[in-house]
């Protein structure tokens, strides 16, 4: 393991992060009393495609999963539309864990898949963009033992505290503080993009920490 290979790693984190950032703003200046709480549905969606864009673009110019064999026009189309597959099941299914868990089932229904689609974007978006479309590819680096690269830690890392941050952030909807924050899903929407990322500073520095210690298949 090179520390150039962390450095990039680290640098695509901060440009991730600034993704966040940018969407908090940004759109201040362009829609009229605009906040995060106030406003909080269309920040979402501003958000979602801020981060979302924002890791295309970078995975498209990194690229750490590089293949030599070249691929044709009608491969690259599959797995597009493969990915979009896998990230509108990854939302669906969100909404309807979430549901189970006690979402309201109708009444706030947009809030509900909304947070799904924010949840998705800080989880699955770096999961198609690392690994593709490759369900296997998934359980093998969420697996023990089954990461091969420092992307692959890094992804581990961010997606577990993007889950963690949206659990933290549903313990107070029930207590009787009154704040508007608490309203659904405000306070788990924040804590998924508060999680995310934590976890993007996390990763680059735990890695670093223990770079002698990790060792990886491929390598």
């Amino acid at each position: 393991m090179k520390d150039t290979d962390i450095k990039r790693l680290l640098y695509v984190h901060l440009l991730c992060i600034f993704s966040v950032i940018l969407s908090i703003f940004i759109p201040s200046f362009f829609l009229e009393n605009f906040s995060v709480l106030e406003t909080h549905l269309t920040w979402l969606c501003i958000c979602s495609v801020s981060v979302t864009a924002v890791n295309l673009v970078l995975y498209l110019v990194v690229k750490p999963n590089a293949s030599s064999k070249r691929s044709s026009l009608s491969y690259k189309v599959t797995r597009f539309l493969k990915c979009c597959i896998y990230f509108l099941m990854s939302c669906f299914s969100f909404h309807v864990i979430f549901v189970l868990y006690g979402a309201p089932l109708i009444e706030l229904a947009l809030e509900t898949f909304l947070l799904a689609v924010t949840l998705s974007t800080f989880t699955t978006v770096p999961c198609l963009c690392l690994l593709g479309p490759n369900f296997k590819a998934w359980l093998r680096v969420f697996s023990r033992n089954g990461v091969t690269s420092i992307w692959e830690n890094s992804l581990q890392i961010t997606t577990v505290s993007s889950f963690l941050g949206t659990w933290l952030g549903a313990f107070p909807i029930p207590l009787d503080w009154g704040r508007p924050w608490q309203e659904w899903p405000i306070s788990c929407t924040l804590g998924a993009t508060f999680g995310y990322v934590a976890g993007l500073v996390t990763s680059p520095l735990w890695i670093y920490w223990n770079r002698k210690k990790l060792t990886y298949k491929n390598n």
